[in-house]
Parts: C-alpha cells; structure tokens; sequence
C-alpha cells in the first residue's frame, strides 16, 4: 500500500514537472541576441577571460568554511536540548566535536588553512 502511494506520488511530481517544462518551452517567449550570449557578473559586462583558472585553495578554504558553518548549525539545538539529555548527549556531542578537530587537523597538517 505504502509503496504504490509513493510510485503514485513520485510519477505525479515527475509527470508535473515534465509537463511544465515543455509547456514554458512551447509558450514561453524567444529573443535572440549576441548580448544575451555574454557572460556577466551582476549586471556588470566583465572584461578580459570569463574562464580564468583559480587556485585549489580558495575552495579547499571554503569547504573548511562550510564544515565548520554546519557544525555550529548542529550545536545550536543540542545547545537548546543540553539539559534534557544528560550525559548521554555530552557525550554524543563530544564525539561529533572530537570528529571535527580531527578534520581540522588533518587540514592543517595538509596546508590547506595556509593563505598564500
């Protein structure tokens, strides 16, 4: 039973988006133009090669950014629930945090946090 819902459910969403799609294809309005063919930076036309090369460590920094960024999203409620858990959730909290120093130094010792 459960399972012919979700078929059903999942064939309906597909069904509507293929549907959409090809009628804004068919309907929705065209203009060609060499302008609309440029690449641009927030409104503004850029200059010199759009396809330029940047150093694997701009990302390699912002990967570090985000892991961190979703560690403090997951503090916030063990934060709000901390007394309710007791020693069990410290502990649960101590691994994780245990796991993410153990990422910070792996990335430390690689360089990646080294800005050059």
């Amino acid at each position: 039973m459960n399972f012919t819902l979700f078929v059903t459910a999942l064939l309906t969403g597909l069904g509507f988006v293929g549907l959409v799609t090809v009628l804004a294809w068919l309907l929705g309005p065209r203009s060609y133009n060499a302008q609309k063919e440029d690449p641009y930076e927030c409104g503004i036309p850029s200059r010199g090669r759009t396809w330029m090369q940047f150093r694997v460590g701009y990302y390699l920094f912002a990967i570090l950014f985000l892991m961190f960024d979703v560690e403090t999203m997951f503090l916030f409620p063990w934060a709000v629930v901390m007394r309710s858990l007791g020693p069990a959730g410290l502990v649960s909290v101590l691994f994780f945090l245990f796991i993410l120093v153990l990422g910070l130094a792996y990335a430390w010792r690689k360089g990646a946090l080294k800005w050059e």
